[in-house]
């Protein structure tokens, strides 16, 4: 079975609140790097999203990301556009409001089974997919936009890209908890 950072019971509240905090400090670096395509921009945000929820686990993973959207919330200029709160009732608000479910969703299915490259890799699209799920149906909200221009400009220009970001987050996932072990002193 796949083994998150450590498990909360066995791990240090220390170690824990370590990976969290570095979790959304990552979150918010990841949105400096963007590609502006449209009314929702390809930044690395997503990576470290699924990443939070393969490391730490689902709840911690989650909870990364709601410190992340706390940041957000408090106006601070930690989205790609940097516009702060307002990014939260725009075109990109259910992505954003989407990486909480999706961290929690990716780290949950990670923690169940046989640990394997294929099955934390199926944990990140399962993650993406909610992302998109959040995405789109706030997209279609805020913009009034039709579905099939919501699958044009929020779906289908991200999903070649989020197929390599899951892979690039299975691979590392298994390195990534030993870095926050060291980290943590676990």
């Amino acid at each position: 079975m796949l083994r998150t950072f450590e498990h909360p019971r066995v791990q240090t509240p220390s170690a824990r609140l370590i990976g969290i905090v570095i979790f959304a400090l990552l979150t918010v670096a990841a949105a400096r790097v963007t590609v502006e395509i449209g009314a929702v921009p390809i930044t690395l945000q997503t990576l470290t999203v699924v990443l939070s929820g393969l490391i730490l686990g689902a709840r911690d993973g989650a909870i990364s990301q709601l410190l992340y959207l706390g940041m957000l919330a408090a106006n601070l200029p930690v989205d790609a556009r940097m516009i702060g709160a307002a990014a939260l009732a725009g075109p990109t608000a259910g992505y954003l409001i989407g990486f909480t479910p999706a961290a929690f969703v990716a780290g949950w299915l990670a923690e169940r089974g046989r640990e394997s490259l294929a099955r934390r890799w199926l944990a990140g699209i399962a993650g993406m997919g909610v992302v998109y799920i959040f995405g789109a149906a706030l997209l279609k909200a805020n913009t009034g936009m039709a579905w099939d221009a919501v699958w044009s400009a929020g779906v289908a220009p991200f999903i070649a890209i989020d197929m390599a970001k899951a892979v690039i987050a299975a691979a590392a996932a298994e390195s990534g908890r030993a870095a926050l072990r060291r980290i943590g002193g676990a």
